[in-house]
C-alpha cells in the first residue's frame, strides 16, 4: 500500500512512513494511492464478528506488508481489550429508523479512543523495530488530546505535546489531559482558539529543519492511521444493519471533518452509503458550505459543544482531492486561495458532486439543550451536546436520504459525563463519571500556558523533548 499527498508534490510513502510523518512535506494530507475495496461477501462477513477481528479485516489492506498480519491482529486485539462494552461499538435503536452508534466506551470516553488506542500501539511497534523515537505534537478542541495522551503515556519512544485553546474545553476534557502524571506528557494551553492551535501545529510541521531535528509526528486526524482506525466502526455498523444488501446513512457531529471523512472512506471501500449528514453547532462552516457551495471562514464562537468550535476543518482537504479529480496542484491552489481570502468556492460541478452524498444541519446552544432534553424524554438516553447535534441532524435531514427505508445512524461521540453541566441543565440529571474516573476532580493538574506565538511554542517543545537522533538505548 502506497500513499500520496493531496497536494501532489510530497514523496509517495509506505504505511510506516505515513504513520510517522503525519502531515506531508508539501503541506497536504496523505491518502491511499488506490483504495482497497471489500467485496459484498467480505462486508457481510463482518457482521457478528468480535469487534477487534472485524477491525483487523478493515485495517489490514491499508497496512499491507508493513506489519506482519499476526502482529497487527495482536495489537488491534490489545487496543480494544480494555473497552467498557463487550461489543466495543454497540448500536442502539432510538426509533423506527434512527440508531445510535455508541463510541463512548474507550478509556477517555470519546470516539477518538477507537483510533488512538490502535495508533499508540502502531507507533510502539514501528519505532521499536526501527530503533527510533518521535516527538508527537497535537492540537485538540477537546477529545483528541486526552485520547492521544492516554494512548502515548509512558511510552519510551515518544514524547507528546498537546496544544488546547485555554478556557475553551470542558473541565472534564481538560482534566483528562492535565492530570496524567507521565514524564513524557506535556500539556500546553494556548491563549487563542482551536484554529490557532491547529495553525501552530501545521507551522511546526512546515518548519522542515525543526521537524527533522525533533523527528516530529502527528496524532491529529491529519495522520492517515487515525482515519484508518475510524473507518472500521462504520464498516462494522453498516454490516450489522444489513450492508451491503442495503445502504446506510450516517449523521456525524463534525468539527475537523475527520470522523465523517472516515465514513466517506468506508464508502470508498465498498460500504453502500445512502447519505452522510454533517451536524454543526454555531460554528457552521461545513453546513454553510454544503448549503451554498463555498467555505467562508468567520469568527469561532464558544458553544456547549466545544469539540466542534472550529472554522478550518483540516480533513475537508481529503474530500477536496476527490472533488478536484485527484489533481494535487489544483487542491494546493484552492487551499492557498482559502488561506489568503478566507473563502473557497467549490464551483457548481464540484458542489453538485458533493451534494450527491453530503448534507448538513446546524443547531445553536438553545436547540442543543432542547435536543438533549427531547432524546432523554423519548428514549431515556442521556447524550452529550455533540451527540445531541448528531441525533437532531439525523432526524431533521431524514427526508433528504434517497432511500426511505435506509437506517440512519447517529454517531455518539462522547460520554455525557464529559459535559455534565449542559446535560444537567437540559434534563435535570447530572451524569456520573465511570468508576475509573470518579476521582478526576481531585487529581493534580499539570499544564503550561503559552501565547499564540510560534517561536515560544517551538522553544518549549525543543527544551523538553528528549533527543530524537540516534537509536534508542536497548533496542536492537
Amino acid at each position: 500500500m502506497r500513499y500520496i499527498s493531496t497536494r501532489g508534490t510530497a514523496p509517495v510513502l509506505g504505511f510506516d512512513e505515513v504513520l510517522l510523518t503525519g502531515l506531508a512535506r508539501d503541506g497536504g494530507l496523505y491518502i491511499p494511492e488506490t483504495w482497497p475495496v471489500l467485496t459484498g461477501p467480505e462486508i457481510r462477513a463482518l457482521s457478528g464478528l468480535p469487534y477487534a477481528e472485524a477491525a483487523f479485516r478493515v485495517m489490514r489492506p491499508f497496512v499491507g506488508a508493513a506489519i506482519a498480519e499476526d502482529d497487527l491482529g495482536a495489537l488491534i486485539e490489545d487496543a480494544y481489550a480494555g473497552f467498557g462494552h463487550a461489543a466495543v461499538a454497540p448500536l442502539k435503536q432510538l426509533d423506527g429508523r434512527t440508531w445510535l452508534l455508541e463510541l463512548t466506551h474507550g478509556p477517555t470516553l470519546a470516539f477518538k479512543d477507537y483510533a488512538m488506542q490502535v495508533l499508540g500501539r502502531l507507533f510502539d511497534h514501528v519505532l521499536e523495530r526501527r530503533g527510533e523515537r518521535v516527538t508527537i505534537v497535537g492540537a485538540t478542541s477537546g477529545d483528541t488530546g486526552s485520547a492521544a495522551i492516554e494512548a502515548c503515556r509512558d511510552r519510551a519512544a515518544i514524547d507528546i505535546f498537546i496544544l488546547h485553546p485555554k478556557g475553551q474545553v470542558s473541565e472534564v476534557q481538560r482534566r483528562q489531559m492535565t492530570t496524567v502524571a507521565a514524564e513524557n506528557v506535556f500539556n500546553i494551553a494556548i491563549e487563542g482558539s482551536f484554529d490557532d492551535c491547529q495553525d501552530l501545529l501545521k507551522a511546526l510541521f512546515n518548519d522542515t529543519a525543526f521537524r527533522d531535528e525533533m523527528n516530529l509526528s502527528a496524532v491529529n486526524s491529519i495522520n492517515w492511521a487515525r482515519i484508518m482506525g475510524q473507518i472500521a466502526y462504520y464498516m462494522v455498523a453498516g454490516a450489522a444493519l444489513g450492508a451491503p444488501d442495503r445502504a446506510v446513512a450516517f449523521a456525524v457531529p463534525t468539527g475537523n471533518f475527520g470522523n465523517v471523512y472516515a465514513a466517506y472512506a468506508a464508502g470508498r471501500m465498498g460500504l453502500p452509503l445512502a447519505r452522510l449528514i454533517v451536524g454543526s453547532n454555531r460554528n457552521d462552516i461545513l453546513t454553510r458550505c454544503f448549503a451554498t457551495g463555498a467555505m467562508t471562514v468567520s469568527e469561532v464562537e464558544p458553544t456547549l459543544s466545544p469539540s466542534m468550535d472550529i472554522q478550518i476543518s483540516s480533513n475537508f482537504e481529503r474530500l477536496l482531492f476527490d472533488l478536484y479529480d485527484g489533481e494535487g496542484a489544483a487542491v494546493a491552489a484552492a487551499m492557498r486561495e482559502f488561506r489568503a481570502t478566507g473563502t473557497l468556492a467549490l464551483g457548481q460541478a464540484r458542489w453538485a458532486r458533493a451534494l450527491e452524498l453530503f448534507d448538513g444541519a446546524r443547531l445553536d446552544d438553545e436547540g442543543t439543550l432542547e435536543a438533549i432534553a427531547r432524546i432523554f424524554e423519548e428514549t431515556g438516553e442521556l447524550v452529550d451536546p455533540h451527540t445531541a447535534i448528531g441525533v437532531a441532524a439525523a432526524r431533521e435531514k431524514a427526508g433528504s436520504v434517497p432511500d426511505p427505508h435506509a437506517p440512519i445512524v447517529a454517531v455518539a461521540t462522547a460520554h455525557p459525563a464529559k459535559f455534565p453541566d449542559a446535560v444537567e441543565r437540559a434534563t435535570g440529571v447530572r451524569p456520573a463519571l465511570p468508576p475509573a474516573l470518579a476521582d478526576l476532580y481531585e487529581r493534580e493538574e499539570r499544564l503550561s500556558v503559552l501565547p499564540n506565538d510560534l517561536a515560544q511554542v517551538r522553544d518549549f517543545v525543543r527544551a523538553r523533548a528528549r533527543p530524537a537522533s540516534g537509536r534508542m538505548t536497548g533496542v536492537a
